[in-house]
């Protein structure tokens, strides 16, 4: 069966996260997906992510492959999905790959971005669903945070920045980068989180440990023992699902997977 690779924008806000549920336990991105997709094909269709995000937690380019009839390959896969689907998810590309793609695992990175409200009078009603409101407490100490951001990079057990809820071979990351972006409307600071992968809820705890940091409860310092003693109980709190957006999944070579092309160009408009 041909295989198509997909990429998908979501507002999580009314989504129980992207993995399907037991019937009854919410809806789910991957659930309205493979709905769209078997009644496009005739038949039951399986989607296959790159990863899971949250209930509440918002995508800007989430991969996905998918197995498709042979007998369905002329179908304009973005537009006819996207007349099925409901408006808070979109296919914003798609196209053929080769068979042995697999949107998981021949993934090489993750990149999420985490967004915090600063101004302290008032949150935009628009932006209020994107964003973690920490305007109301003093202003934060931006010089710790990165201080601490710092500490996040390079080969780490993250066991303390683990919640629990799946298993595990091996609690250690590469995380290649943990920074404010210097551009940005002045009322929000965004934080970009890369790294090879990542834990469960890894990145909403390690921005609140840094907001923690921010907020001088915690010191840097501090936090380097909470990472070195890998123990959950120690950390700071979990940060608000509705400021993280997963950005982007990277493909390609580094010398243990092999680079993948599309077999052919998107559809027109897709680019």
């Amino acid at each position: 069966m041909p295989r198509l690779r997909l990429t998908l924008a979501y507002d999580g806000t009314d989504f129980s996260g992207w993995q399907l549920q037991a019937e009854g336990h919410g809806r789910t991105v991957q659930g309205c997906l493979e709905e769209a997709l078997t009644r496009l094909c005739g038949t039951p269709i399986r989607v296959h992510g790159a990863g899971r995000t949250d209930a509440g937690v918002h995508a800007l380019a989430q991969t996905a492959h998918v197995d498709v009839p042979e007998a369905r390959v002329v179908i304009p896969w973005q537009r006819a999905l996207n007349s099925l689907l409901p408006p808070d998810v979109r296919v914003v590309d798609a196209g053929y790959v080769s068979d042995d793609f697999h949107a998981r695992f021949d993934a090489v990175g993750k990149i999420y971005c985490y967004t915090l409200w600063i101004q302290p009078d008032y949150v935009l009603p628009w932006r209020r669903p994107y964003v973690w409101d920490v305007g109301k407490s003093a202003p934060l100490d931006v010089d710790a945070m990165d201080a601490c951001a710092a500490l996040f990079v390079g080969y780490n057990d993250f066991a303390a920045f683990q919640n629990t809820g799946s298993e595990v071979k091996t609690t250690t990351r590469l995380v290649h980068g943990v920074e404010r972006l210097p551009d940005g409307p002045p009322t929000e600071m965004v934080w970009r989180f890369r790294a090879e992968g990542f834990l469960k809820q890894m990145v909403r705890n390690l921005m609140g440990a840094l907001v923690a940091v921010g907020r001088g409860k915690v010191s840097p310092e501090d936090i380097r023992s909470v990472l070195t003693r890998g123990q959950r109980r120690f950390a700071p709190a979990t940060a608000p699902a509705c400021g993280l957006c997963h950005q982007a999944v990277e493909y390609g070579e580094d010398g243990r997977r092999r680079k993948r092309h599309l077999l052919h160009q998107p559809e027109a408009g897709q680019r």
